[in-house]
């Protein structure tokens, strides 16, 4: 019965081995759960690329004939492409290239460049394309700026928090409602005259005083240097200083004859909050950042941010998005908290209290492997990996339920504790190694799955998989040397009252009321067969009839209220600001009262 020289016998009888693979665990699940990302949804590729075309003042049908058909028509013979869709409005065109599952997105991207470089009959007063592969930038929080007067002071504020948090550690920020500024020259009819030039004549002036254009390279080896004519204007004081007639006792600028000013692009819409100015700065995370981590050092920047000088700028923090991130973590975290209480007092309810210990002690170890496993893999902790972690919880204790009840029963029965623990091993290790490749094989499908359902569902097998291996390791070759020295050190009997009353109440309800249960289901296996299938038809009909409703995620409790109002079509607007103004007053005193 005793192989002693096989792996599973050598760590039943090595004293350390057992201890120092279970400790190599732990440190590894450590240094794991140091490294791994929080984040809502594993990291999955997105094969889109889009083409996005501005042409200011052209109408949806000129954007369609001009831009969208032309370089549709040319990106039909881009490689792996999957499907394209379009969408064509006034001033803009918008072409999505969606590419099959695996394809190299660099490649594609660089195929795509050439193609829209190549397009040579693109409208003159269209502006170049921009073509972009689509990134998941998973969003944050957002921070909304608000003032009194223009943008200007909200401009120059928001890039300052843009570098102070981006130098802090946040990956990306999108800033919303600061639209593009171009340099307006306007010139009035009358200083035509004046100056005797035409429009052209005087643009082709400006235009050739500001100028950044490279000027060639003096020098050899070491020595070399370029040389480049730093003369572009960026200001608007540079512009009104250009000098545009210099004649002998003569000489007028830019801004004698004309007004400078900067403008917004046409199609750029400004955003405005109770009829002030509003910036708002969107906080994303990158692939590899962190969601916790990065709210971290947001909530430490609002801290340590001191308020803006301007008077009337407000800023405010919303659509915190990590607030959900931690409250569903919470909640997975509670259940499986919850799910291994029960666990606990279960196991010591039909086992004993020492072999109980140990098969409870198999969870945390088993855990920790597969967070090693999972960060290994390149996975994160999200949504899906942590649900799967807590589907997977019964099975780490399966296994070594079945190997502890087997050598506590040996061991009751008069066998030596290393026999007894041992020989659990063995005679279990065929049934739970076949239930485990059973269970292995019945998760595999679901890495089969393609698209994005399926890169955010394959995280499912993956830690399934990864619990079980973990789980078997821990079942036969950490378990029994635990179980070993358990049975050393107790003696065959030695239970106390309570242990004793729990054993008589399951043994009556064993022989008296389950096993009679049993036998007449057998012996009426067609009658049993029958409740069987009316049960599934039930069950399929509740869903079905719509009955039990299906959530994938439990939604935790939200702090925000949402309130829509529809007033009749027609009714005063002293009316409906009065009304709002008390809803207001309520929900302010309400606030107050909580």
């Amino acid at each position: 019965m005793n192989h002693q020289h096989d792996l599973l016998g050598t760590f039943a009888n090595h004293k350390v081995a057992a201890n120092l693979l279970m400790v190599m665990m732990l440190l590894a699940g450590v240094v794991a759960l140091k490294k791994l990302n929080i984040q809502f949804f594993p990291n999955f590729d997105m094969e889109i690329i889009t083409i996005t075309t501005l042409w200011s003042g052209a109408t949806a049908e000129d954007i369609e004939v001009g831009i969208t058909t032309p370089l549709e028509q040319r990106l039909r013979s881009v490689d792996e492409l999957d499907s394209m869709k379009s969408t064509s409005a006034p001033s803009i065109s918008a072409i999505t290239l969606e590419f099959n599952e695996g394809t190299n997105m660099i490649t594609a991207l660089d195929q795509v460049k050439q193609l829209v470089d190549d397009f040579n009959n693109l409208p003159s007063e269209a502006e170049t394309p921009r073509v972009t592969q689509m990134v998941n930038y998973e969003s944050i929080a957002q921070i909304l700026l608000t003032g009194p007067g223009d943008l200007r002071e909200l401009r120059q504020l928001a890039h300052r928090f843009e570098s102070e948090l981006l130098s802090r550690g946040i990956d990306k920020i999108d800033l919303l409602g600061l639209p593009e500024e171009a340099i307006e020259i306007a010139l009035p009819l009358t200083a035509l005259y004046e100056t005797g030039m035409g429009l052209n004549e005087i643009g082709n002036r400006i235009e050739q005083s500001s100028v950044d254009i490279p000027a060639g390279i003096v020098g050899e080896l070491e020595g070399t240097r370029e040389l480049r004519g730093l003369n572009q204007q960026r200001e608007l004081a540079g512009f009104e200083n250009l000098v545009v007639i210099a004649e002998e006792g003569k000489r007028i600028t830019v801004g004698d004859i004309a007004t400078v000013q900067r403008k917004a692009k046409s199609g750029e819409k400004e955003i405005t909050v109770d009829g002030n100015k509003a910036v708002v700065m969107e906080l994303r995370r990158s692939l590899n950042g962190d969601s916790l981590r990065s709210a971290n050092i947001l909530a430490k920047w609002v801290e340590e941010t001191p308020p803006p000088p301007p008077p009337g700028i407000e800023i405010q923090v919303f659509s915190e998005r990590w607030q959900l991130i931690r409250d569903r973590i919470m909640v997975l975290v509670k259940n499986g908290t919850g799910g291994l209480v029960m666990i606990l007092v279960i196991l010591y309810l039909f086992l004993s209290s020492r072999v109980a210990f140990w098969v409870a002690v198999g969870i945390p170890v088993s855990f920790m492997a597969t967070l090693a496993i999972i960060y290994l893999s390149g996975g994160s902790i999200n949504m899906i990996s942590l649900f799967a972690l807590i589907m997977a919880l019964g099975i780490i204790v399966d296994d070594a339920i079945v190997v502890g009840e087997d050598a506590q029963a040996h061991y009751d029965m008069g066998e030596a504790p290393l026999k007894a623990s041992e020989g659990g091993a063995r005679r279990m290790l065929g049934p739970v190694l076949a239930s485990s490749l059973t269970t292995i094989a019945a998760f595999l499908p679901l890495m089969l799955v393609g698209g994005r359902i399926g890169n955010i569902m394959g995280v499912i097998p993956m830690v399934v998989i990864s619990v079980i291996i973990a789980s078997l390791i821990e079942s036969f070759y950490i378990l029994p040397g635990h179980l070993r020295n358990a049975f050393s050190d107790s003696h065959r009997d030695t239970r106390g009252r309570l242990r004793h009353r729990l054993d008589d109440a399951f043994e009556h309800f064993r022989d008296r009321l389950f096993r009679p249960v049993v036998t007449h289901a057998i012996r009426h296996h067609w009658s049993t067969f029958a409740f069987a299938i009316s049960g599934l038809i039930l069950a399929i009909g509740l869903i079905v009839g719509g009955r039990i409703n299906f959530h994938f995620f439990p939604s935790p409790e939200s702090t925000t209220v949402y309130a829509n109002v529809r007033f009749v079509a027609g009714s005063n607007p002293a009316d409906v600001d009065r009304f709002l103004s008390t809803v207001e007053q309520g929900l302010i005193a309400t606030r107050e009262a909580f």
